[in-house]
Formats: C-alpha cells, sequence, structure tokens
C-alpha cells in the first residue's frame, strides 16, 4: 500500500501528537457540490452511484479538491445492510429512503440473511478499493455503518419517521424480538465494517443517528450494548497500524462516559455538548470529534472563525480531538463557506499544539 502522506487524523484519534488539528465534515461528499449533483445525474439514482465504483470513488474525491481536508470518507450509504437483506430499499424523488419489505414479526427476523460483504455488499468493498488506490496515500480512508438500532428503526418503520412509533412499540411489548433483531444487525455490521478494513478502509465510524431518541434507561440496552459488540468484533490492527474506530450517537450527550468504556478509540460529539465539558468527562480515555453546528456555515466569515476559534478553545492544548460539525453538512450551505471552516481549523489550531 502507498505510504500515507498526511496521517493527521488517525494520529489524533489515537491522542498522538500532531502540528494542528485534523478537520473533516460528516456527508462532505455530497449534494451541496455542483459536481456532485453533476455525478448523481450521470449515474442516474442514488443507489445507482454507490454501485458504481468509479463514480462513489469519484464523488469520494471532490471535496478533496476543494478543500484542504484530512480525511476522506466512503460514499455509501448507512442502509447498504439492510438493503443487501432483501427488504427491498429504494429512494424516491425528493424523498427519504423506503422499504418494500418492512420487518413486522418474528419470521421475518428469523428469515433474514447475514449478507457476505464480498458478495451482496461487493460494491461497497469495490468502491473502497478503488478509492484508497485514487487516494495515491494523500489522506485516510474512513470506512463506516450505522448502528444496529439506527438500521433498525428504518428497517422496522419502513422508511424515515418523526415519532418512532412502530419501532418502540416493538421494543416495549416485544423486546425479545428487538434484541433478536438488533444482535443480526450486530453480526451484520461486524463482518460489513471488516471486510472494509480488508479492503482498504484505515479507520472506521459508526453512525448512531437515532440513537438519541431513545430513554435514558433504553438506550444502554437497546443501542449501546450493541455498539459495544461491535466495537469487541473489528479488527483493530491492519497494515502494520491501528484502525481507530468513532462512535457517534447524535444526542447522546447523557451517555458518554458509557459510550467511551466500548473500548472505540473516538467518540462523536453533537453541538449540544459543550468540548471542555465532554474533554473533562472523557477526554482522559478517548479522542473526541465535532461538534459545530453545521447551520453555522450558513454565516458569514467572522461568524465562522470565532466560532472555530470559541471550539479550539474548549478542547485546549494537545491532541486527541478531530474537528468536525455536529452533524453532515447542510445541501444548502454556500460551497465557499466549508473552506473558510477548514482553513480556519487548521490556522487557528496550530497555537494548541507542540508537535512541529
Amino acid at each position: 500500500m502507498t505510504e500515507l502522506k498526511n496521517d493527521r487524523y488517525l494520529k489524533a484519534l489515537l491522542r498522538e501528537p500532531v502540528d494542528f488539528t485534523p478537520v473533516w465534515m460528516m456527508r462532505q461528499a455530497g449534494r451541496y457540490l455542483p459536481e456532485y449533483k453533476e455525478t448523481r445525474l450521470q449515474a442516474g439514482d442514488f443507489m445507482s452511484l454507490c454501485r458504481n465504483a468509479d463514480l462513489a470513488c469519484e464523488v469520494t474525491l471532490q471535496p478533496l479538491r476543494r478543500y484542504a481536508l484530512d480525511a476522506a470518507i466512503l460514499f455509501s450509504d448507512i442502509l447498504t445492510v439492510p438493503d443487501a437483506m432483501g427488504l427491498g430499499l429504494s429512494f424516491g424523488a425528493g424523498e427519504g429512503p423506503k422499504f418494500a419489505h418492512p420487518i413486522q414479526n418474528q419470521r421475518m427476523i428469523d428469515n433474514l440473511p447475514i449478507p457476505d460483504p464480498e458478495q451482496e455488499l461487493q460494491y461497497v468493498m469495490n468502491a473502497v478499493r478503488t478509492i484508497r488506490r485514487e487516494l495515491k496515500g494523500e489522506v485516510p480512508l474512513i470506512g463506516f455503518s450505522g448502528s444496529p438500532w439506527t438500521l433498525a428503526t428504518y428497517m422496522v418503520e419502513g422508511g424515515s419517521s418523526k415519532s418512532f412509533t412502530k419501532i418502540k412499540k416493538m421494543m416495549y411489548c416485544e423486546p425479545h424480538l428487538l434484541h433478536k433483531l438488533l444482535d443480526k444487525l450486530a453480526d451484520a455490521v461486524i463482518l460489513y465494517l471488516n471486510a472494509q478494513i480488508k479492503a482498504g478502509a484505515q479507520a472506521v465510524m459508526i453512525f448512531d443517528t437515532w440513537g438519541g431518541v431513545l430513554g435514558f434507561r433504553q438506550y444502554p440496552d437497546f443501542s449501546l450494548q450493541y455498539m459495544h459488540k461491535i466495537v469487541e468484533g473489528l479488527i483493530r490492527q491492519n497494515e502494520s497500524r491501528q484502525v481507530p474506530v468513532t462512535l457517534f450517537t447524535k444526542g447522546g450527550g447523557l451517555w458518554l462516559e458509557a459510550i467511551a468504556d466500548t473500548g472505540c478509540d473516538a467518540v462523536g460529539l453533537d453541538w449540544t455538548v459543550n468540548l471542555a465539558d465532554a474533554r473533562m468527562r472523557i477526554g482522559h480515555k478517548v479522542a473526541l470529534q465535532g461538534n459545530m453546528d453545521p447551520s453555522v456555515l450558513y454565516a458569514g466569515a467572522d461568524y465562522i472563525r470565532r466560532e472555530v476559534k470559541s471550539i479550539l478553545a474548549d478542547f485546549g492544548e494537545g491532541s486527541g480531538h478531530v474537528f468536525n460539525l455536529g452533524h453532515g453538512i447542510h445541501q444548502d450551505v454556500p460551497t465557499e463557506h466549508p473552506k473558510i471552516f477548514v482553513d480556519a481549523v487548521h490556522e487557528y489550531s496550530r497555537q494548541y499544539h507542540t508537535a512541529r
């Protein structure tokens, strides 16, 4: 494999010294970029774009051509695993994801296959291999998956939801069924992420987008324990380097200590958490990723820079911080604003690092 030229992101996740704070953006390859829209049009639809390794590689690299980002993230979708389980995933024009065969009973759960990553999900592994080759060692590549709980919400609800009534009804009325589904999903995600690592992903991240909709007592049982299982099952060493694992629960500020105790290397934070408080609570155990409100990128240059300075000051001196947004970048953000953000992180963070 090509030698990695910029490994600040990997070093920061392992809390090793860096010369400045690395930065990338969730959803950095996406529809806020006009070149992405052109490539998606070329593909025909979203899943066709995901399944074409060359086009998935192209959109992965597009933000790196505009901005001095310290990592690339695989262009794919969190719903590839349930799609490979045969639930009939589709994306309607202007609509969110929908499943033709949502999970409704034990028989459907029992009949769910665990996909072979190099068979049913080979298109994802082909994309990973293609991206690694085309990155030429400029920055590391992040692989990812949805968490079992988050995947289950879509599979039971049949798509996006605001109230999550179907899966919560299952959770409270038939918890044994939901645990069976979550356990099967955890097994599938372990295989999926390990295959991404073998194909060339140098770090992995688990997106628990909907963990924050769970109650205080329900989150450990129905979300966290399955992410813990995944962390324990992952390949942690590849290509003579450690493979860092980041867990991100949107709305997860209540459970930071428990998340850090899973054995992960880093915890992602949304913008509702104060970074100084998070560092005091868990920063001695794990690295922290985050956590600027994505909507700040609507603001002018001066405001963006002030917010970057404030967040850097909240974390303070030393390594162990990967700067990011608290969730994905919005699709109508002006394309010049992420450059202001990324450049500000690099410029203003140097004073907090002694590595040169």
